[in-house]
């Protein structure tokens, strides 16, 4: 074959086939500079929203120092944020056309998987002091065991006040751990039983403490110990835990992960990543053709359930605020949210090189190749997802590629293999367009998950796109 005919056969492949590539391959110096630049912000992100209520904190103060008014309030701006229970958030840019031409919206979650205490979870067993608690969402008991963990929440006593709890963070606070048994004596207990059975949730106990308080007829004297101490520290006696939300997380901050520091490594990427990157690109906006909004939900990881959830009307309260406020009908919010864009912006799992056996490599998502969109997500058959109609993937193609967005599509996992639902459900029921857009994570669910700093960029580079369009 000549080289004229090989060079007219490769031009003809780049012109009609999908190729693959590498953020790395596609960006010039000046973005690869932003990309790690983008990767130090988003890990600070990360550090300080280790809960839910921990990241409206964090998306409040951001919003509030670029100016956001409260819209619960009386004042009046272009920019708004909507504080809902503490465990939601909603941020709003007005835009220049009218509500009834619909909004563009980039909805994550800011909830992840973790242990959560029980109400009543202080007990003393073999001189040691435990908490029990309940895994929250999806998690694999086993990871959980033997890592040094933090407790962070909030305990709200009979008469109205609030304490905060954040400890294991600073390098001069005592952790916690789940403990593991030792190998030696683990054949029969752990090694010869499937996964599922070895590693149970009522056994994932939290060790405090082991230090006793009084003399020997002193009765659960450690735990006596640790209520004392509760109460010196905190004003806290044990009725109090029963209205606490406290959580165990991994402690520690999140970390640069390879020797070329391309990875970020850490707890909570899902969602949390999709999260900093809606948060950056709605701060980032300036009058958009469009009214955007970016909502941060609470309980995705079990099903966005409850009153802070995506099932809630939360939404609706929204577009009815945002209409009276323009002095239009909040009869109208149907015609908004039937007219509305929106991104589900969520993580997918990237393909793993040890477990290929797990994807269908050609519909994977992976590592270092952009921001990825799942025009459908759900398990066997396609329960439990919206399924995104030709037209709106087309749209968001374009807009993509006009922005220079390094993007892939995918699937997560083999059709028979299991999958994930998402929120995206949840809003399409309004009549909206929407499809599931976010991250590929290795080690997804787990308690150190790995993104990739390319990634992690492009998504805030998609969402800034989104809102852009017209």
């Amino acid at each position: 074959m000549e080289v004229q005919e090989k060079d007219e056969l490769k031009q003809l492949r780049d012109r009609l086939a999908v190729t693959p590539k590498l953020v790395w391959d596609q960006v010039d110096q000046a973005e690869r500079a932003a990309i790690f630049a983008y990767g130090e912000h988003y890990k600070t992100f990360l550090d300080r929203a280790k809960t839910e209520r921990e990241a409206v904190v964090e998306i409040e103060r951001q919003a509030k120092a670029l100016g956001f008014v409260d819209l619960a309030g009386k004042e009046i701006g272009p920019r708004g944020y909507y504080n809902y229970r503490g465990k939601n958030i909603v941020l709003v840019v007005q835009g220049r056309r009218p509500l009834t031409e619909g909004l563009r919206l980039v909805a994550s979650h800011i909830d992840s998987p973790r242990l959560d205490l029980k109400q009543y979870p202080l007990y003393e067993d073999t001189d040691l002091a435990f908490l029990k608690t309940h895994y929250y969402g999806g998690i694999k008991k086993y990871q959980w065991l033997a890592r040094p963990l933090a407790i962070h929440g909030v305990v709200i006593k009979a008469d109205g006040s609030r304490v905060q709890f954040s400890i294991g963070e600073d390098p001069h606070d005592p952790v916690f751990s789940v403990l593991d048994l030792l190998p030696h004596l683990a054949r029969k207990t752990q090694m010869d039983k499937k996964v599922t059975d070895a590693f149970e949730g009522e056994k994932l106990n939290v060790l405090v403490g082991s230090l006793p308080l009084g003399d020997a007829d002193t009765k659960e004297r450690v735990k006596l110990h640790l209520l004392k101490y509760l109460e010196d520290h905190y004003g806290i006696q044990e009725e109090d835990l029963i209205s606490a939300e406290l959580e165990v997380v991994p402690a520690g901050p999140a970390r640069d992960l390879g020797w070329d520091r391309s990875l970020v490594g850490g707890y909570g990427q899902d969602d949390r990543s999709c999260a900093y990157a809606a948060l950056a690109a709605l701060l980032d906006l300036k009058e958009p053709e469009h009214t955007c909004l970016a909502l941060f939900y609470d309980k995705e990881e079990i099903g966005s359930e409850g009153n802070t959830g995506a099932r809630s009307f939360l939404l609706n309260e929204m577009v009815e605020i945002l209409l009276e406020r323009q002095g239009e009908s909040p009869q109208a919010r149907r015609r908004v949210l039937m007219a509305s864009k929106a991104l589900s912006a969520d993580v997918t799992g990237a393909l793993d090189p040890d477990f290929p056996e797990v994807h269908e490599k050609r519909n994977a998502a992976r590592l270092g190749y952009g921001v990825c969109f799942h025009k459908y997500g759900g398990s066997g058959g396609k329960y439990s997802t919206s399924d995104a109609n030709a037209e709106y993937v087309a749209w968001i193609r374009r807009i993509f590629n006009e922005h220079g967005v390094v993007w892939q599509a995918g699937e997560l996992g083999k059709v028979d293999e299991g999958g994930g639902g998402t929120i995206a459900k949840f809003l399409a029921v309004y009549g909206m367009e929407i499809i599931d857009c976010g991250t590929p994570l290795l080690s997804m669910h787990s308690p150190f998950e790995v993104a990739s700093k390319a990634d992690l960029y492009m998504t805030f580079k998609a969402y800034q796109a989104f809102f852009k369009a017209g």
